[in-house]
């Protein structure tokens, strides 16, 4: 079983990310990490935060020679705005007069929500926690689970579709997504030149007014194998599990498996995917609408998982609150913050559909090690080829 989980506040010392089960023997490029990291900073409308940190993994354990060794993976994200805020946030007990408090809370944040359920008389400590700042270390354990998933010829890549009004108007091709993460300046991540520049637009229309935008990414897993999931138990079923997964991020507020907003109002001829079959290629289907995945167990098709991102909480025009100390009519606190993170959220994405999905391959394949595991999928794979 896989397993994982995240420590830190937004402003606090470091993130923390721990990670269990992988096998023994794979390799980490320390590079790769990095480098996925800088891609989560990346976009157009991001905030001034992105210009302190410079996000580098940096782990504990786990990892010795450059390779997993079957215990417990830890990572550690300095946070450098951390010097900015020691005295603010101490884990001593500290001078309560330096303490930066968040006396209104915002609408469409945790603020509110989080200080009442843990008592709290404002809302500092929900919002180091509840910050999409924890993300970065999701990112990080991320890319060691798309580092184990390449390994079974599988890769997780995402791109934008949607900013405020301004959407993509055509399919977009594996290889142009791939060309998109290896670009070395992002923009919006989008695969058409023309809808970037439109969503561009929208971000700028909303910096001009102190307003957010939100919008849409699409999560693209390639060359996943057939028989991932299964739809014996609710809980085990893959949709499902991404689903969770991709609604678990900061901001995210729906999720896509496929095409399944349009197909809820289309006939079903329109909607599932035909089978023929080809004796060099086996199986085939004339589309994907499904995304991947029937019945809970991924099909062979690529899956699509789309995530629905609202806009940023924070405003730089707040919309109205109430003072939790007075109680009286205020406008709702400001902290720096982002307009727009969709691409940024789309790297997050990526994340944690890889982690599902290796979950998923550990719990079909098994294998405490690399050499296992990847003997396990081939005798599978000649399995379904002679089916």
């Amino acid at each position: 079983m896989l397993r994982y989980f995240t420590a830190g506040e937004s402003h606090g010392e470091a993130l923390v990310a721990f990670l269990s089960g992988l096998p023994a023997g794979l390799k980490v490029d320390q590079a790769f990490l990095d480098r996925e990291l800088w891609r989560r900073q990346q976009g157009f409308g991001r905030g001034g935060r992105m210009k302190i940190e410079t996000d580098k993994a940096r782990i504990l354990s786990g990892v010795r020679h450059g390779a997993t060794i079957g215990s417990p993976i830890a990572i550690l994200l300095e946070n450098k705005d951390w010097k900015n805020w020691q005295e603010s946030l101490p884990v001593e007990e500290g001078d309560s007069a330096k303490h930066k408090r968040v006396a209104s809370p915002r609408p469409g944040h945790a603020d509110l929500a989080g200080a009442l359920k843990y008592n709290f008389p404002e809302a500092r400590y929900v919002l180091e926690r509840a910050s999409a700042r924890e993300s970065a270390a999701r990112v990080a354990i991320g890319a060691l689970a798309k580092l184990f998933l390449r390994e079974l010829g599988i890769d997780v890549l995402s791109h934008v579709v949607a900013v405020g009004a301004a959407a993509l108007k055509k399919g977009v091709a594996w290889e142009q997504i791939l060309g998109l993460s290896e670009r070395n300046e992002v923009l919006l991540n989008c695969a058409d030149p023309e809808a970037e520049q439109q969503m561009k637009e929208e971000v700028d229309k909303v910096l001009r007014t102190g307003d957010s935008v939100g919008g849409i990414f699409e999560v693209v897993a390639h060359k996943v194998p057939p028989g991932l999931g299964t739809y014996a138990q609710w809980d085990e079923r893959l949709d499902g599990l991404l689903a969770g997964a991709v609604m678990s991020l900061q901001a995210v507020k729906a999720v896509e498996i496929g095409t399944g907003v349009t197909a809820a109002s289309s006939p079903g001829s329109a909607v599932h995917d035909e089978i023929g079959y080809e004796g060099a290629t086996g199986f085939t289907r004339s589309r994907n609408n499904a995304g991947g995945i029937e019945g809970g167990v991924s099909n062979g098709e690529d899956i699509i998982v789309r995530g629905y991102l609202k806009p940023i909480s924070t405003l730089r025009r707040p919309l109205q609150s109430v003072d939790f100390a007075s109680r009286e009519p205020v406008k709702a606190a400001y902290e720096r913050s982002d307009v727009c993170v969709v691409p940024a959220a789309g790297v997050a994405a990526e994340a944690m559909v890889a982690l599902t999905l290796a979950r998923s391959a550990l719990e079909k394949f098994g294998g405490d090690s690399m050499t296992e595991t990847s003997r396990n999928l081939r005798g599978y794979l000649e399995q379904v080829k002679n089916y």
